[in-house]
């Protein structure tokens, strides 16, 4: 198993959209990884030539695949939906344009995915525009632990697990927040709880205008949030258990209502972010 893992290929999926100004970087945290044997799948969704960019930059790579969806804007899930129909890799890890992974990530989340189907780590919350560290997702240390249903809920920053390729499905397209939180889901239905490394691996940037931090995001995550509650009442996501499902069923109202308390404050000019308000609720 072992050696399966430290040969695999690990395809990495990364949406671009308007990311000229972060992709380079992303590119540039993969090329740095201790892992060699990835792909990075860049899916264009706004007609920009990556190729070039990247070129330009001096990121010229043989494991660098570029792929168009073929639409303006379609989102990040369908822009990961295109990338996977390209991924060539044994394994799959999402990465955002605007994000980074640390050199060490894939080499040891790999071995942890082949065991165990998929597996993710901590995540550091770093504001993009001055490189501070916000916060970290878990408390610190140098074990693991496994996520469940339960905790993985009570999350409120994404998280992006490597997981085998067979157990990965598609991305649901008309979810243009949240998507991560079924895609999540969907693993520990299948895989069960994720061990999870406590050292964060991922850093996750706080971009003010991004679709997660713009000044519209929270009438935007209440229409997903309620289009979910909608998904869930009749198809369930695909989640075969019925426990996991009435978790995430209690999980929407809750994030119903919070989002509804972070756009008060936020109108009342007492937060600019949401992990900014869930910081300040401790």
């Amino acid at each position: 198993m072992a050696s399966t893992a430290h040969d695999a290929t690990v395809s990495v999926l990364i949406p671009a959209y308007r990311a000229e100004g972060t992709l380079a970087r992303a590119v540039r945290s993969l090329l740095e990884q201790s892992h060699r044997n990835w792909q990075a799948v860049i899916a264009s969704d706004d007609g920009a030539d990556y190729r070039a960019l990247l070129a330009a930059a001096g990121l010229v790579d043989p494991r660098l695949t570029f792929v168009p969806t073929g639409q303006i804007g379609s989102g990040a899930p369908a822009a990961r939906n295109a990338a996977l129909a390209a991924a060539e890799g044994a394994f799959v890890a999402p990465l955002d344009a605007d994000d980074l992974f640390h050199p060490e990530r894939l080499a040891i989340l790999l071995p942890l995915a082949a065991a165990y189907g998929a597996a993710a780590d901590n995540v550091r919350l770093v504001d993009d525009e001055t490189g501070a560290e916000l916060s970290t997702l878990f408390a610190l240390g140098e074990s693991r632990f496994a996520l469940d249903g339960v905790a993985f809920l009570e999350t409120s920053v994404p998280i992006m697990a490597l997981a085998r390729r067979e157990v990965v499905r598609p991305w649901e397209a008309e979810a243009r927040l949240g998507d991560d939180v079924i895609f999540n889901l969907q693993l520990i239905d299948a895989c069960g709880p994720l061990p999870v490394t406590r050292a964060p691996l991922h850093d996750y940037r706080v971009r003010k205008g991004s679709v997660c931090h713009g000044s519209d995001s929270a009438a935007l995550a209440d229409a997903c949030y309620r289009w979910m509650r909608e998904r869930l009442a009749k198809d369930g996501f695909g989640l075969t258990d019925p426990a996991l499902r009435a978790l995430f069923a209690e999980s929407l109202e809750r994030k119903i209502a919070l989002n509804a308390a972070f756009e008060a404050a936020r109108r009342r000019g007492e937060v600019t972010t949401f992990q900014e308000f869930v910081a300040r609720r401790g």
